[in-house]
């Protein structure tokens, strides 16, 4: 059986007496840095077997670790903190697992993006996590571009090396005045959340440099160009009305609505007649 075990994502308090049950008595604790995990094992005098599952081995490890279960062995996989199969590879061993009919549970704790969510004073209803965008290049601008489309608050992570330039390319993309939350530091002891608009945002942070990881929560309106709906007929009956040529008609409705020049032309005419 494979238990995913939510593990704390900065306060060690935030560990859950379950999550320490479940990693005192599986057979494998399957983890993405060994180091890291036998830190937090320590921490609650727990000790267990440990086993390298990350995004650079998951395709070689991943197997095993079916095989260690499909002969009986429990294995509890973490994350290096938060939410394992949350931006980590462990989505790939429920996958395994599911495909080879093996048991799956969950042992929940901290997610950063919900924390960050409850706290940044913006629309909970509805939500979009979006997590780490595309580090550079054309792919990253048409992330940032597609969440215009969004009527929710946006959810994003990013690297405090890359934060001003994502302020820099949010403004670019017209989000200079949305309200938005940068949440660093989280259920640590210098938690710190800057709520107000992007512009705002970056005047700070010109001012106190960025540390640490950021989520960072954006209200999005959806405010994307939407085409009004024309009626070809109607525009064309209008257009004739000010003693347009047939031809002439067909050209401007055309442009308009995207049809061809000449099925309109042939509109017209039956129209007009």
């Amino acid at each position: 059986m494979l238990y995913l075990v939510g593990t704390p994502i900065g306060n060690m308090g935030d560990m859950s007496s379950r999550g320490i049950e479940i990693l005192s008595s599986v057979d494998v604790i399957a983890c993405e840095d060994t180091r890291r995990t036998g830190l937090l094992l320590q921490h609650f005098g727990i000790e267990g077997k440990l086993f390298s599952y990350h995004e650079h081995n998951k395709a070689a490890k991943g197997p095993v670790l079916v095989n260690m279960m499909k002969e009986g062995a429990d294995v509890a996989l973490v994350s290096d903190a938060g939410m394992p199969s949350i931006n980590d590879p462990g989505e790939d061993l429920v996958k395994l697992c599911i495909e080879n009919e093996l048991e799956v549970t969950a042992v929940p704790g901290p997610v950063a993006a919900i924390t960050a969510l409850v706290l940044s004073g913006l629309d909970t209803t509805k939500f979009h996590y979006e997590g780490f965008l595309p580090s550079a290049g054309s792919d990253r601008r048409k992330r940032i571009e597609a969440l215009k489309a969004f009527n929710e608050t946006v959810i994003i992570y990013e690297a405090p090396h890359r934060l001003m330039k994502l302020i820099d390319e949010l403004m670019e993309a017209g989000f200079a005045q949305n309200k938005a939350a940068f949440c660093r530091e989280l259920t640590k002891k210098y938690e710190e959340v800057l709520r107000g608009s992007v512009e705002e945002a970056k005047k700070h942070f010109e001012q106190i440099p960025p540390k640490g990881e950021f989520v960072i929560c954006l209200e999005c309106k959806g405010e994307v160009e939407k085409k009004e709906v024309v009626d070809p007929d109607e525009l064309i009956k209008e257009l004739a009305s000010q003693g347009l040529p047939t031809k002439k008609i067909a050209s401007e409705v055309a442009a308009v609505t995207g049809l061809s020049k000449k099925e309109l032309y042939e509109r017209a005419l039956r129209l007009l007649k």
